[in-house]
């Protein structure tokens, strides 16, 4: 894949913020447990994401995942419409996210992605 991100999304649950928080790693949602990988996003594919899978949940948040710090273990794969999303084979560990924070929207619907600091 040409121009790939070097940053995915994986918005989380506030139970599971603070698992991956408190443990400093995340397995996954039970989806993700059942598929066999972490699903992430890109940017452009974070606000679908949402839309189809968290659409009326409260307290979301959103993790910002730096892909090469996982090497190998990242691959991307077709999905939705066709799109090719980062999947994440084996755990999410704490000291490979750059950002986090609470999921907010803007006026026009746009996800506010984290910063860090």
């Amino acid at each position: 894949m040409t121009d790939t991100p070097l940053t995915a999304y994986k918005v989380l649950t506030a139970e599971q913020m603070t698992t991956l928080e408190q443990d400093g790693r995340f397995g996954g949602a039970p989806i993700d447990v059942a598929d066999g990988y972490i699903h992430l996003s890109t940017a452009d594919q974070l606000a679908g994401t949402i839309d189809k899978h968290f659409a009326g949940q409260d307290d979301l948040h959103i993790a910002a995942v730096d892909l090469a710090a996982h090497g190998d273990k990242v691959k991307w794969e077709e999905s939705r419409g066709g799109q090719l999303f980062p999947h994440l084979y084996g755990e999410m560990l704490l000291e490979t996210i750059v950002a986090y924070g609470p999921l907010h929207r803007r006026d026009d619907g746009t996800v506010m992605l984290p910063t860090s600091g």
